[in-house]
């Protein structure tokens, strides 16, 4: 099975669409998946309106339609104002300061990262809303076979192995995805790597026992479309400057 998170193209937050960058990006996406023939088995897309726009190419180019999740949209959890020495911004669970996140050892435990300090200052739950990803994952996970069991996954014998499903999403959201598919911390994910405005992500499974699959990631972040038209990649959502040499 594959599994491909495509986060949306460049943002426009104020009306949740996209720039006219942002516009292109979803244009030469849907070119590049079309080119490359891609073997999709279904898509699934974010309520929100960037994400939505960023699918409509791809969808109309292939004659298809997309199964809206609510538990795709964006990994936030409200207004958040950092305490004194937080060096925390923003109103998501991540974006941390190096020398914040990394001396908190919870925010690097799998099991335990929603229950460091700072998530518990958030005000929407952040356990609830991971749960609340991981729960809605695994269900459409479960329709072709592959069961959630002490962090991998049970397959059926008529699972459906070489499905491919596409995510269009976010970039948080995607991180949280990430950590629960490969049994990481999400914030060592959304903090050591930076996915590019409409990049691709893909997970694949292996199976090296007869009724056991596992995820691991085959490439993150990738833009490839972009590169071959002599695109930039966009610095939304990277916590500082680019280099797009």
């Amino acid at each position: 099975m594959q599994l491909v998170f495509i986060r949306h193209g460049e943002p426009n937050y104020e009306i949740d669409s996209l720039t006219q960058e942002g516009f292109l990006e979803a244009d030469l996406l849907a070119k590049r998946i079309v080119a490359q023939k891609w073997p999709i088995t279904d898509i699934f897309c974010s309520p929100l309106g960037r994400a939505q726009d960023t699918a409509h190419p791809t969808l109309k180019a292939l004659g298809r339609a997309a199964e809206t999740c609510p538990w795709l949209r964006e990994f936030g959890c409200g207004d958040f104002t950092p305490p004194d020495g937080s060096r925390a911004f923003k109103s998501v669970p991540w974006d941390f300061y190096p020398d914040y996140w990394t001396g908190d050892p919870l925010l690097c435990n799998r099991d335990q990262w929603t229950q460091a300090d700072v998530m518990q200052l958030m005000p929407q739950n952040v356990a609830q809303r991971f749960a609340e990803v991981t729960n809605g994952l695994d269900s459409i996970l479960a329709r072709y076979g592959y069961h959630r069991e002490n962090g991998y996954y049970r397959v059926d014998a008529d699972a459906q192995k070489d499905a491919m499903l596409v995510f269009f999403c976010h970039l948080g959201l995607t991180g949280a995805a990430c950590g629960h598919l490969l049994n990481v911390a999400p914030p060592v994910l959304w903090h050591g790597f930076f996915l590019p405005a409409s990049s691709v992500t893909v997970l694949n499974t292996e199976q090296r026992q007869p009724d056991i699959a596992g995820f691991r990631c085959q490439v993150m972040g990738d833009t490839q479309h972009l590169r071959a038209n002599d695109r930039e990649v966009s610095p939304m959502g990277a916590f500082g400057p680019l280099f797009n040499g």
